[in-house]
Parts: structure tokens; C-alpha cells; sequence
């Protein structure tokens, strides 16, 4: 099992490889669009490789996707957090309410009864 997985790291690696190698040409990115220039007075544009946009919308989707799936979660964190606080106050009491029932009587009678 180990052999596949280290198996499919490479061929995922391969491919980013082939797929940076194909895209070497260098795009402009521009991060205000022309209609804007005028108004704000800037035209910051840079010249990368392709496959550094490929990647980096690649990269953003998923940091985005991982930020939504954490937020929608919350409520099931939640309600997880509340059911651990409300299981270890129903243990508690147990525990008290079997000192309350034995109180009194015999320590191996009430060690029997209680099933350690």
C-alpha cells in the first residue's frame, strides 16, 4: 500500500512538472483593468509564467474552498463541543449519584455493584 501511494505522489508530481514545463510563456497580470487606470492613476502590471497563474488559481480555490467547508462547519463544531460538555456532566453525576446510593455500606458490596 505504501508503494502506491508513494507511486501516485509521483505521477501527480510528473504531471505538475509537464504542466509547468508546457506553460512557461510569460502572461501580464494586471491587477486594476484598463477602464479603471484613468481613475486611480495606477497600472501596476507584472509579467509571470503561465503555470504560476494555473497553480496560484489552483492554490487560492482550495485555500477559499477549506475557508467555506470551516465556516459552514461551525454549527456541527458546535453542537459537538455542547454534547462533550453535557456527557461529562452526566458522568459526574452518575459518579456522584453511585457514591450517594453506597454511602454507608460495605466498600466490596458497593465495588461489585458498581462493576469495576
Amino acid at each position: 500500500m505504501r508503494y502506491l501511494r508513494y507511486a501516485s505522489i509521483a505521477i501527480f508530481a510528473m504531471a505538475l512538472i509537464l504542466i509547468a514545463l508546457a506553460n512557461r510563456v510569460y502572461v501580464p497580470i494586471r491587477l486594476v483593468p484598463d477602464e479603471l487606470t484613468g481613475l486611480t492613476a495606477l497600472n501596476p502590471t507584472q509579467e509571470v509564467p503561465l503555470f504560476i497563474v494555473i497553480f496560484g488559481g489552483i492554490l487560492a480555490g482550495l485555500i477559499l474552498g477549506f475557508i467555506w467547508e470551516w465556516i459552514r462547519e461551525a454549527g456541527e463544531r458546535a453542537a459537538a463541543a455542547r454534547q462533550a460538555r453535557e456527557m461529562t456532566r452526566l458522568r459526574a453525576e452518575i459518579k456522584r449519584l453511585k457514591a450517594e446510593k453506597h454511602e454507608g455500606s460495605d466498600e466490596v458490596i458497593a465495588l461489585l455493584d458498581t462493576g469495576r
